[in-house]
């Protein structure tokens, strides 16, 4: 990873998508006037959704309300902070906050950045731990940031204005954690119940709850040889994880965690190229129609195409709703973003052949070796009976992060690649209507040092921040 020098430009919509090309046609169908809605209760222990956390909320929806900057030309800031940003937050004072991994010494940290330029205001320097412990973090009723550090510390860190305008950021709480977690192993999500103790899962697969009032920990281990690579979700009464082997429902009302049901899925031979893990690449996502987590969905990691699992968040044991094969007009599919969802829609991105920087020491070889990243976005809805799924659309765009849904303007934002199919293809910020799948909006980021990471942006008022290979790219409407 490398650093990144500041740019700002005026782009139009016409006049960029002209330069780029075109706009990216919809999918053979349109799925119109379908409920977005509604949203799993607010989790009370964190922010207000939508910038809770890098998913969202503790449901992982992916969805945010108010509109996004779609439908108007825009003013694109980049910032340098020498970092990779694959986290932003926002808690209910609005300010941006973000979790970053330096380019020098891999190292994380927690920045309170500038909302009009993206710039740094205040830095604190985390305990280096995985990898993805520098992804995985979210914002307590507090705004306080938690998250665990490299040393298994669970850490509030709370940010302050002070006079003449001066930020800063401090611990409020440290929690040790090493008691419960192997010294070679590292906590990879952390989230909170609705009662407000904090659940961990970590990379070797040990499941654990925090009582932060009396630092008191319980943990339940995953069977021998399960890894999980990817973040966990909450709603009221029930936690989802995903391992390399089966997602899990725990009971969060539980004194000690334990296993409500496990559904095994088919992980596949091997990684797949435009993977950081073998087997599924996606944290659970809650949604539904009724009380806005009826439904629990990841992808499969089936070769040569991935599947999309739906089941039942409220059954005893796995009730699947549906397994639909996903890019049927792509020679092969997989993925590492988790789905995006709401109501009884779901849109999923295929980033097989996507060109990490660097993968995780563990990731262990793909097969194949290499491939191009053909992209593809669909949209795939469940029936109103709750009877299967169906596709909605789908559409070859080269999604290259993970995409946030407005369910006020009905727009996905995201950041797209055009041109032949290089690593040296551009990155744009895009604006996709969800009802069509057509790319209604675009406007330049910059080529390598623009990369998104396939990492998921924030919206703040009609702003959406993306973050970067080398910093945050600010997407404003131009006043």
């Amino acid at each position: 990873m490398s650093g990144h020098n500041g740019g700002r430009f005026r782009v139009g919509v016409a006049a960029v998508a002209l330069l780029l090309g075109g706009l990216a046609a919809p999918g053979p169908a349109a799925a119109t006037g379908l409920e977005f809605g509604p949203g799993a209760p607010v989790n009370p222990a964190t922010a207000p959704a939508g910038g809770a956390s890098s998913h969202g909320d503790s449901a992982s929806s992916k969805t945010f309300t108010g509109a996004g900057p779609a439908g108007s030309p825009v003013v694109v800031t980049r910032s340098t902070l020498l970092a990779a940003c694959p986290t932003l937050l926002h808690g209910s004072d609005g300010q941006l906050l973000g979790l970053c991994t330096d380019v020098l010494g891999q190292t994380p940290a927690v920045h309170v950045l500038d909302n009009a330029t993206g710039f740094p205001l205040a830095r604190l320097s985390i305990a280096k731990g995985s990898l993805l412990g520098g992804v995985y973090a979210y914002l307590d009723d507090q705004d306080q940031v938690v998250m665990v550090d490299g040393n298994r510390d669970l850490l509030h860190i709370a940010h302050h204005r002070g006079p003449f305008g001066i930020w800063t950021l401090r611990v409020t709480q440290r929690i040790p954690l090493a008691a419960a977690i192997a010294a070679d192993d590292a906590v990879t999500g952390v989230i909170p119940g609705y009662d407000g103790r904090v659940w961990f899962v970590t990379g070797n697969g040990t499941v654990g709850v925090v009582d932060t009032a009396t630092n008191a920990v319980g943990t339940y281990q995953l069977p021998a040889g399960e890894r999980v690579d990817n973040s966990i979700s909450t709603v009221p009464g029930t936690l989802a994880v995903t391992s390399d082997h089966a997602l899990y429902l725990f009971d969060t009302n539980a004194a000690v965690p334990q296993p409500r049901w496990r559904y095994a899925y088919d992980r596949g031979p091997a990684r797949k190229p435009g993977q950081l893990s073998w087997g599924s690449g996606a944290t659970p996502v809650f949604f539904g129609p009724t009380n806005g987590y009826d439904y629990v969905a990841i992808t499969d990691n089936a070769r040569p195409r991935m599947n999309l699992l739906v089941l039942r968040t409220g059954a005893a044991t796995p009730q699947p709703v549906c397994s639909q094969s996903l890019f049927a007009n792509q020679p092969a599919s997989g993925t590492e973003n988790a789905p995006v969802a709401a109501g009884r829609a779901v849109f999923l991105t295929n980033t097989y052949g996507y060109n990490y920087p660097t993968l995780p020491p563990d990731a262990g070889p793909s097969v194949p070796d290499d491939a191009t990243f053909t992209g593809g976005l669909t949209r795939v809805d469940v029936r109103a009976d709750g009877s299967g799924c169906e596709v909605a659309w789908e559409s070859a765009t080269r999604s290259a992060a993970l995409p946030r849904l407005s369910v006020t303007d009905r727009h996905l934002y995201t950041a797209i690649q055009n041109g032949p199919g290089t690593e040296l293809d551009p990155f744009s910020y895009a604006a996709i209507n969800a009802d069509t799948g057509a790319v209604t909006d675009q406007a330049l980021l910059g080529s390598l040092l623009g990369n998104p990471l396939q990492t998921a942006g924030t919206a703040i008022g009609r702003v959406y921040y993306q973050g970067t290979l080398t910093g945050i790219a600010r997407i404003a409407p131009l006043q």
